[in-house]
């Protein structure tokens, strides 16, 4: 590995994003050291510029950044057009990583949880590997596996399926395919969806599912008035849950 080359730091974020309450703590959410981490690089990968500024700001807060904030770097990953029905748009990750190229290091976030993981960034790692660029992962919270252990849920086999469709008619063939896998293979399944769309993919998984699977639900996990409840679908019919239209949920089946 070349010497040269700086080091692309992958750096949780909170998963506030989209909470209107106090801001919480930034420590009860990351390590120190990964704070202390983040202070320092001048450069950054991001989805979005605004909300890199916003978490710098809470890192200055506790470690004072090496740069100001005006001279810190923060180029945005490349997004569909608004309307559009994909989640991604290809892009030449290498482009984003000439800083690193030249000796700096690197630091990519996502606006919340982990870098790389059910986020466009995953592109920019795998150019980093192919460029002999050193990549570090930084420990924080993942929202998926926050969930899907506290689910209760099987935890040996699992699959991350991302965004279902939101045509009606697709939506219901794809969560009946996803359970008869689940039902197949044993394996809980998850999924996510932007959240002003939260009350309506539960409303299609209530129809779509048989009422013996097993749903769970994580909503604004690590905030305060957070829950994860997990009941089979006949009980979710009978006592439904209202969902919030401006904060992440994970969404988990396990069909028996």
């Amino acid at each position: 590995m070349s010497a040269a080359r700086g080091t692309l730091y992958l750096v949780p974020n909170t998963l506030d994003f989209g909470f209107h309450g106090p801001t919480p703590d930034l420590q009860d959410a990351l390590p120190l050291g990964v704070i202390r981490i983040a202070s320092r690089l001048g450069h950054w990968i991001a989805e979005n510029a605004k909300t890199t500024r916003a978490f710098l700001k809470r890192v200055d807060a506790i470690a004072p950044l090496g740069k100001s904030l005006q001279a810190i770097s923060i180029v945005e990953l490349p997004r569909a057009p608004k309307g559009g029905a994909a989640k991604s748009v290809a892009f030449d990750a290498a482009v984003l990583l000439q800083p690193a190229l030249q000796g700096h290091d690197v630091g990519l976030i996502s606006e919340a949880g982990l870098p790389a993981v059910a986020d466009p960034g995953a592109a920019v790692v795998a150019t980093a590997h192919a460029l002999d660029i050193r990549v570090v992962p930084l420990p924080g919270a993942s929202s998926l596996l926050l969930a899907l252990a506290a689910s209760g849920l099987n935890g040996q086999s699992f699959a991350f399926v991302g965004y279902l469709p939101t045509d009606s008619a697709a939506r219901g063939v794809r969560i009946r395919d996803l359970e008869a896998a689940s039902r197949r293979l044993l394996q809980t399944q998850l999924a996510i969806e932007t959240p002003y769309r939260n009350t309506a993919l539960l409303a299609a998984l209530l129809e779509h599912l048989q009422g013996a699977t097993q749903l769970s639900v994580s909503c604004a996990l690590t905030l305060p008035g957070g829950f994860a409840r997990t009941e089979r679908v006949t009980a979710w019919r009978t006592r439904p849950t209202a969902l919030p239209a401006d904060l992440p949920a994970v969404f988990s089946f396990l069909a028996d």
